[in-house]
Formats: structure tokens, sequence, C-alpha cells
């Protein structure tokens, strides 16, 4: 029993005159517990969400997808999270990225990113020319880079919903830069695409 729970404890043996709680008070809906199944529920319903609006790299199913959402709130990497569930750390990886869930060192890139977020979807071939890059290392990063616009395009939305589901929950201690882990570089890039765009509104 934590300390919020005595002293709630105490405020309802001076009000009830009881220093006993029955059965039913203690195991009733809105009591003092976790509700861990609700918290899963709605990383369940965010990841459902997502897939629906994006087409998934990851082969992991919605049940997996949500434990590399805990794992990675847990500050587990990569491959201790794979090791969990059984996979390979490229299987986490990806559905990290379908999930919107970023990390620093995915924009640690050998390479200069800017021009690859201007031109994510163009052939891979050509564009590891140009960057005089290993075409895999393209490929690796312009999948990092299609993520983080999804994920801006949306302001980070799914994002938010998972830390606010494990927030209300007190099931993790993220920082407040959470959020911004590794999308700091395309914010350094908005200027530089927002020239390059013909937008009027």
């Amino acid at each position: 029993m934590d300390e919020k729970t005595e002293e709630l404890r105490d405020i309802f043996v001076d009000v009830a005159g009881e220093d006993t709680v029955t059965e039913s008070q203690e195991e009733s809906p809105g009591s003092l517990t976790t509700d861990e199944d609700g918290v899963d529920d709605r990383i369940a319903a965010v990841v459902e969400r997502m897939r629906d609006r994006y087409d998934f790299d990851s082969g992991l199913d919605d049940e997996r997808l949500a434990a590399v959402v805990r794992g990675f709130y847990d500050g587990d990497d990569d491959a201790t999270i794979a090791d969990e569930l059984g996979v390979a750390a490229e299987d986490v990886f990806d559905a990290r990225l379908d999930l919107h869930l970023f990390r620093d060192a995915d924009t640690d890139a050998p390479f200069d990113l800017a021009p690859l977020r201007k031109r994510a979807g163009d052939d891979v071939a050509t564009l590891a020319a140009d960057l005089d890059a290993a075409p895999e290392a393209v490929r690796h990063y312009c999948r990092v880079v299609t993520a983080q616009n999804e994920a801006r395009q949306v302001s980070q939305r799914f994002q938010a919903e998972f830390e606010e589901a494990l927030a209300d929950a007190g099931l993790t201690a993220m920082t407040d830069a959470m959020p911004e882990n590794g999308l700091d570089d395309t914010t350094e890039d908005i200027g530089s695409l927002e020239e390059d765009a013909d937008v009027s509104f």
C-alpha cells in the first residue's frame, strides 16, 4: 500500500468509523489499483488506427506492436525488445517507425539527410549515386525520414496518445524531451523544405 492509498484509507476510517475494507470495496472499478487492461486497450486502439491509416512495413501483429510501445517507453533498446518478443532487432526497428517512435540514433547517418528528406520517394540507386552512399544505407534512412514526415504531418499525434495512455496509468518515467527524440533533425530542415514547397493557403 503506497502513501496515497494509506492517506485515503485513514480518511475512510475517520468518516466511516470502520477499520476494514470489504472485498468489493478493494476490487471495485475506480479503485486505487492501476488498470493495466485499460492501458493495453488504449495502446491497441492507437495501433489499430495507425494500421488503418498507414501501410505498415513491420510483420508483427498488433499484440507484439503494443509490446514494442511498452518496451520503447520502458527504455529498452531494440535488441532487448527483440529478445523478449523472439524476433529480429530489424523487425523492432521497422515496428518503431511504423508506430512513429524514434530514437536519436535513427538519424545518425553518414551523410546529410536534408536532401534525402526532399527526395525520399526517388529511386534508391539514383539517390545513392547522388549522395555517394551505399544503396542499403540510403534505403534505411529513406525509411526513417518517411516515417518522420508522417509523424510531423499529424503533429506527432499518435506518439502523444501512447504517452498519455502510459502517463495516466503511471507506467512510464517519460521526460519532457521524450516527444522530441529522433525528430530534432527534422526541424532543422523545415525551413529549406518550405522554400521548395509550392503551397498556397
